[in-house]
């Protein structure tokens, strides 16, 4: 029989989050629960008035960030307690609960936008003049004036974010449909015991060093998402014509347009990273051919893409070596973050163990109201469950940096430069592994683990975001997307991709249907040019550079006090040019340089 996770209350409470550092029951969380409630009530009163004087729109503004303060505290928590398990059906009612308070808040406080770009800019300096801690919301009421031509009437604008749920149907059926009820076969595992295929596991069995187990839960995995084909196609199509309804609802150009608005990113910026990547496939490809040779492989499948090169070293590493390795590496970063994360990993912010029924893979979470960020992890012993801890760190450091240095409305820092953080981490982390480290065995599992980070972030999440620029647009242009369509604009991005020498298994085709990412458009991209953008600066600050190093530590307190390009501009890095993209890609050539060289000498 397969190991099943110990129970919660088996594990002990110092490897367990705190969670009752946001609310020390959940009584007080219902009270908070009622009195936001109540208090989104209140925001009527300013219905139609808002702008009248510099007063009523301070006043106005301190409401609505008030209530989305408490709403953030409510909404963590309600999520972090669901995830501890699944099962528990008390925290999947709480979370539906403030999901639904949330779209009501979303509905009640819908006038603010359309009374708010009714202002000019010098009705706003007027009101500075007279109110001045109306200068902190300057920024917020300037980028907003940004959406003036895509902000409605009041009316419509109330009737969207009432449809704010009906509109997430699809994303929330695909949800249900992909994580709870789908139902995935047996197989045999490496102790010939059976073992069910599950969301959770199936990275972890095609990693495995037996093929024939790959090839086997690789063919059942992706024959499942095959017999639902049609029902993922009808949400994924359903998800995307939501977006088109908006889209044209608030009379953007296009979906891809409307989605990079928010962060003003020129669209140039997406097709920079595509033909980045696709001047640059050729490397992908050799990593392929590279993979093949070492593992001795005839023909390289797309179950042979996930297994180590060096699976054959088994380095085990517990949560508290892991802990005093990002101890002993960050402290690049000097005292003051040094004792802040320190702090962090002996004090309530990280979930260590998998348990029963609790969320797979790992994640930050931080709100304002929240003392400090929240980690939750599946720690496994090994090199990848290290490398997981310095990421969420990365993000953990940024959220705390963030929170002591900006105000409640520019304290969160948008998905564009979340992932720099996190990769500047695993970068200066896998620096200091091969520094420290003789063993040429070692040095090639390190190599080999970044290679695969390149390949699933930079090269596999520039290929789900051209997926999602070619369906969109041809459902823009009113083209039918079937189950079968679908599937072969994916195989044939796929056989792009990987190119000759990979043999593009059939079933790779129905891949697109276990991504979640894509209920969230115009989001992956995100992934490959944070990541890009951290591998510039990860080089810099490595490199001794004393200015780059002050200069990230200012990013990461920065939040969202500005567009993401500028903040990242003043990090050190243009992401509004393909450069630090060809750059990126260029030092994962020479990581395959690197490697061939070291498998060479064993």
């Amino acid at each position: 029989m397969a190991i099943q996770p110990r129970k919660r209350e088996e594990i002990e409470e110092k490897y367990k989050w705190r969670l009752e550092d946001i609310y020390a029951s959940n009584d007080l969380w219902e009270k908070d629960f009622s009195e936001v409630d109540a208090k989104i009530g209140e925001l009527v009163k300013y219905k139609g008035v808002l702008t009248d004087s510099a007063e009523n729109l301070y006043n106005g503004l301190e409401l609505d960030a008030a209530i989305s303060r408490v709403l953030e505290k409510l909404s963590i928590y309600a999520k972090m307690r669901k995830d501890e398990n699944l099962n528990v059906a008390a925290y999947q009612e709480m979370t539906d609960r403030i999901q639904s308070l949330v779209t009501k808040f979303s509905s009640e406080s819908a006038f603010m936008k359309t009374e708010l770009v009714k202002l000019t800019s010098e009705k706003l300096t007027e009101y500075i003049e007279k109110e001045e801690r109306l200068k902190l919301y300057e920024y917020l009421i300037e980028k907003l004036l940004r959406f003036k031509p895509h902000i409605l009437s009041e009316s419509e604008e109330k009737i969207v974010a009432m449809a704010g749920d009906v509109l997430a149907g699809a994303g929330n059926i695909y949800g249900m449909l992909n994580n709870a009820d789908i139902k995935f076969p047996k197989f045999i595992g490496e102790d010939n015991n059976e073992v069910v295929i599950t969301q959770e596991n199936v990275i972890r069995y095609l990693r495995s060093s037996d093929r024939s187990i790959r090839k086997d839960v690789f063919e059942k995995f992706y024959e499942t998402f095959m017999s639902y084909k049609n029902t993922f196609a009808s949400t994924l199509n359903t998800s995307i014509k939501s977006d088109i309804f908006i889209t044209k609802t608030k009379k953007y150009e296009s979906t891809i347009k409307s989605a990079l608005f928010p962060d003003n990113v020129d669209i140039s910026v997406y097709n920079n990273l595509i033909e980045a990547v696709h001047n640059n496939l050729d490397k992908l490809q050799k990593y392929c051919d590279v993979k093949k040779q070492v593992l001795k492989l005839d023909e390289f499948h797309m179950y042979d893409a996930y297994v180590s090169m060096l699976n054959d070293v088994d380095k085990k590493i517990s949560y508290e070596e892991a802990v005093e390795t990002i101890k002993d590496v960050f402290k690049i970063f000097g005292e003051d973050y040094y004792k802040a994360m320190s702090n962090g990993l002996e004090s309530g912010w990280v979930d260590v163990y998998d348990s029963e029924g609790k969320r797979g893979g790992g994640y930050m979470c931080s709100c304002y109201e929240a003392p400090h960020p929240y980690i939750l992890l599946n720690h496994q012993n090994d090199l990848q469950s290290l490398f997981t801890l310095a990421h969420e760190m990365g993000h953990a450091m940024h959220s705390y940096y963030s929170k002591n240095n900006q105000p409640y409305i520019y304290a969160s820092y948008t998905i564009f430069v979340a992932e720099v953080a996190s990769t500047v981490n695993e970068v200066l982390l896998m620096k200091h592994l091969l520094k420290n480290t003789t063993n040429v065995d070692e040095k090639l599992y390190l190599v080999d683990y970044f290679m695969e980070k390149f390949r699933t972030t930079v090269y596999r999440q520039t290929k789900f975001a051209e997926f999602e620029k070619i369906t969109y647009e041809k459902i823009e242009k009113g083209e039918a997307l079937s189950a079968d369509k679908i599937c072969e604009i994916y195989y044939n991005l796929h056989k792009l991709y990987y190119g000759e020498n990979v043999v593009s298994d059939d079933l790779i085709k129905i891949e697109w249907a276990r991504i979640p990412h894509f209920y969230r458009s115009f989001y992956v991209y995100k992934y490959a040019t944070g990541f890009s953008a951290a591998i510039a600066l990860a080089e810099k600050i490595s490199s001794g550079d004393k200015n780059a190093l002050s200069n990230y530590l200012e990013f990461l307190k920065t939040g969202g006090s500005d567009y993401p390009i500028e903040l990242l501009k003043k990090a050190g890095v243009d992401m509004s040019t393909p450069e630090p993209v060809q750059k990126a890609l260029d030092f994962f050539g020479e990581l395959i340089n690197e490697f061939e060289k070291l498998i060479s000498t064993r």
